[in-house]
């Protein structure tokens, strides 16, 4: 690996391991994430998702092997990784006594911002919430929640955005509107590292999938060369029907255009 490749990689686990009591959770995982992109991690409920994802973000020691965070080592430099980077887990983190604009404002202050407020508005101008701001956070739906609680997670602009199982107990039309806040995070230049157990979710989203299997990355490459793993099948042309996604969308969108064709739906029957 040349010197400018390794200024790109935004982060690098070689050999984690970490066990609880007699139960060995990670077994030595490796990989590397481009600086810039979405790194799906993907894998069943208890894979180790993550426990991995607080190792890297110091909220957990690694038993052994090394993690490097946008420069910083996990271990010997855990001030630097927490500069760098920022956690939305799987529960969101806003409180549901003070409005969006409220929650965005004090995440601002403790981040030793200037002008919260401006701050504020302009992150719930870029999360499509901006209507939504002075009302408390206890009457937002759950894709408007995760959205306030991802824009409170970039505040202060991370370069590394860790965001664990982000689309967990949502609605389809919820995930939808998640999926295009990741998306906007990575053309912004931000390095996301996304845990799932969605298959249609690391699909859609992903540069790069890894799976994590019994504690170790079993398979890691781009949705095209993961997909070249099995023998390719016999070519049958049949009638595309639309997939329940498409139509749940045409049900609850007065117009939709989705893969299955255009259909127009007016609401209440």
């Amino acid at each position: 690996m040349t010197t400018e490749d390794a200024r790109n990689i935004a982060i690098r686990v070689r050999g984690v391991t970490k066990a609880f009591a007699e139960v060995q959770v990670l077994r030595g995982v490796d990989f590397d994430v481009e600086a810039g992109t979405i790194f799906a991690l993907l894998g069943s409920n208890g894979a180790g998702k993550t426990t991995l994802v607080r190792i890297l973000s110091t909220l957990l020691k690694a038993d052994a092997g090394t993690a490097v965070i946008n420069n910083w080592d996990v271990v010997s430099a855990p001030g630097g990784v927490r500069e760098s980077i920022s956690l939305t887990g799987q529960f969101s983190a806003v409180d549901e006594m003070l409005s969006g604009r409220e929650n965005l404002e004090l995440i601002a202050r403790l981040r030793h911002l200037k002008n919260p407020g401006a701050i504020a508005d302009t992150m719930l101008a870029r999360f499509s919430l901006t209507d939504a701001g002075s009302r408390k956070a206890a009457v937002y739906s759950g894709g408007m929640r995760r959205r306030l609680d991802i824009a409170m997670s970039l505040i202060g602009d991370p370069p590394v955005v860790f965001l664990d199982e982000p689309t967990s107990g949502l609605d389809p039309q919820a995930r939808i509107d998640v999926w295009q806040t990741v998306r906007e995070l990575a053309k912004h230049g931000t390095t996301v590292l996304l845990t799932t157990q969605y298959l249609d979710e690391a699909e859609k989203l992903a540069d790069r999938i890894a799976i994590l299997h019994h504690g170790t990355i079993i398979q890691n490459g781009t949705l095209d060369e993961l997909e070249r793993l099995l023998p390719s099948t016999t070519v049958e042309y049949v009638e595309k029907r639309p997939s329940l996604e498409d139509v749940f969308l045409a049900l609850v969108d007065d117009t939709t255009t989705s893969d299955a064709g255009t259909a127009s739906v007016t609401k209440g029957f």
